[in-house]
């Protein structure tokens, strides 16, 4: 056996003995209980964010969406930059409580601008939830934004990076099922929590109080956080797999005038790995291949690499194929995540224009309408794992493929399109009928709910169905990547619906900042017929996409009914 073999496998003996000693189930309570209140105190300010916006600093309900979308966006691709600075520089531990403070330091100018007159705009006079006549200052605003940015750094940085640490504290991977399991159950019930208990807080009590309670979920956070310091097994920076994949792109485009080789001996596969005469790169992307071809000065007389800018190894190259052959794929989901973005930053704006009374003395919170997605979403994941996937084997005898679970989600995508329109054209033929624009319109907001729950359950087919893609797809090296494509996935999806708005916006007249007087309807029937065409384009990558591991998800199936079985 190589060299490099013998040192890799001490290294994973010094890793289990050390994680023997650190980590385990003994810090599940500490991550769990972090994970709960940085959700909470992120979910407190993030699904009332709209409502914000409009009633304290009095910006137009589309701007304040467009705002919203961008800052959902921040917190979907802050965690990519996390995750690199984690793995190449300062390691989860340090990300995650640097991240915590940062957020804090963002509610706490929240907390500010609700309770000193001058950091915000004065109250309107007539307290219409869309008044717009006393703008902010410019200096208001830039306290605003500062607010924004530190909140969206805060949560963004640590909401994933929790998930990471707290994996690596189990070598097991049934532990780390397990683990994860318990993490999106954590992470969506705190999200329900905020988005009902500290979202009525802030609409019925004050926003002061509401704010206050997301700095004490912080504060509690990252307290229990630090308090299992002595428990973690803290991960050594590694190296982050995108600077891997960039030193492929540099190295093939520096060996332009290589010519590519057919022969085996002429490639690097990594210091003392043995390979055999016919196991060649493969002939995709056969321009890359370069980059593993060796020349004079690449090699040291070690083994080992002279420059890493300058060749890579075959396994790089093939992970950096990996990534190019499911990137079709990948950019077939953007337009769901924009079609998400849109839908839910234009419902909160429905919600305020529509009857929220349950009762006479309650009033349903406009930012607390999105509860019904989150719900809808978990509790179809726990219907799906304990009942659908089972009878669907049992009928069909195999279990439904990635592809196949992620092609339903787009259908209820566009259903959930198409529903949001119906029920526009109904607000809108109800408000022009009592010409009731500016107001309230006579209708119960809950006509907004069937729309957010087909949505919810798109959300659980295609969204599971990625990670499950990209985790059976992708290769070692490049596991930690697939909540990274799904966080990048989101993000590319809020800032597009903020494009698309602002482009609908500026070239027609169905978005004003009354919606009462607009065709928010037509919006919401091109972004389906759009879905419906990348519906199309999803199918045709689909068909023309090869799984690569299927035999090995297939092991790893029997082997799990096997273990149940015994």
């Amino acid at each position: 056996m190589g060299s490099s073999s013998v040192s890799g496998d001490g290294e994973a003996q010094l890793q289990n003995t050390t994680k023997a000693k650190h980590g385990g189930w003994i810090t599940f309570p500490f991550i769990i209980a972090t994970l709960a209140g940085l959700t909470l105190a992120g979910g407190g300010w993030l699904s009332n964010l709209i409502v914000y916006l409009i009633e304290e600093f009095h910006i137009y309900s589309i701007d304040a969406a467009q705002i919203n979308n961008v800052v959902n966006g921040c917190t979907s691709l802050f965690p990519v930059v996390g995750a690199i600075i984690a793995d190449s520089f300062l390691g989860s531990f340090t990300i995650i409580w640097i991240s915590s403070l940062i957020s804090l330091l963002g509610l706490i100018l929240f907390l500010l601008m609700a309770t000193v007159d001058g950091l915000r705009p004065q109250n309107c006079q007539n307290n219409s939830s869309l008044c717009t006549a006393i703008t902010p200052s410019k200096a208001q605003y830039a306290m605003l934004y500062l607010a924004l940015t530190l909140v969206a750094v805060g949560l963004g940085g640590s909401r994933f990076t929790m998930a990471t640490m707290g994996a690596n504290q189990f070598t097991r991977a049934k532990h780390q099922e397990t683990y994860f399991n318990w993490y999106f159950f954590t992470l969506y019930l705190a999200t329900v929590a905020s988005s009902t208990a500290i979202v009525y807080v802030e609409d019925n009590v004050s926003w002061a109080w509401g704010f206050g309670l997301c700095i004490m979920a912080n504060v509690l956070g990252l307290i229990i956080f630090l308090l299992g310091k002595r428990y973690y097994y803290i991960d050594r920076p590694q190296g982050s797999p995108f600077t891997r994949l960039a030193q492929v792109i540099v190295a093939s485009f520096r060996k332009k005038k290589v010519t590519v080789s057919s022969q085996s001996p002429d490639y690097y596969y990594g210091d003392g790995i043995q390979k055999k005469i016919d196991e060649l790169p493969t002939k995709s992307f056969r321009l890359l291949n370069r980059a593993a071809v060796k020349i004079e000065g690449d090699i040291l007389p070690n083994g080992s690499i002279a420059k890493p800018w300058n060749i890579c190894t075959v396994q790089q190259v093939e992970d950096l194929k990996t990534l190019f052959r499911i990137l079709p794929l990948w950019s077939s989901s953007i337009l769901l995540s924009t079609s998400i973005g849109i839908q839910l930053s234009l419902s909160v704006l429905q919600a305020l224009t529509m009857d929220r009374h349950l009762g006479p003395h309650f009033k349903f919170p406009a930012g607390s309408l999105l509860v019904f997605s989150l719900v809808s979403t978990s509790i179809c994941l726990s219907l799906f794992d304990h009942f659908l996937w089972p009878t669907c084997k049992k009928i069909i005898g195999r279990n439904s493929t990635p592809l196949q679970r992620i092609g339903i989600g787009h259908v209820f995508n566009v259903a959930s399109m198409a529903v949001s329109a119906l029920v526009e054209m109904k607000r809108l033929a109800t408000a022009h009928s009592h010409d009731f624009q500016g107001s309230v319109v006579p209708l119960s907001v809950f006509w907004l709910v069937p729309q957010l729950v087909i949505v919810g359950i798109g959300e659980a087919f295609h969204f599971p169905g990625q990670v499950a893609l990209y985790y059976q797809e992708f290769p070692t090296s490049l596991k930690s990547m697939a909540t990274a494509m799904i966080s990048m996935l989101i993000g590319i999806g809020f800032y597009l619906s903020t494009a698309v708005i602002d482009l609908f916006r500026r070239v027609t007249t169905w978005l004003p900042n009354d919606i009462n007087n607009g065709k928010l309807d037509n919006m919401y029937w091109v972004v389906a017929v759009l879905g419906v065409i990348n519906f199309g384009y999803y199918l045709l990558c689909a068909c023309l996409y090869e799984y690569k591991n299927v035999e090995t998800v297939e092991t790893d199936e029997i082997d799990r009914q096997t273990e149940n079985r015994l």
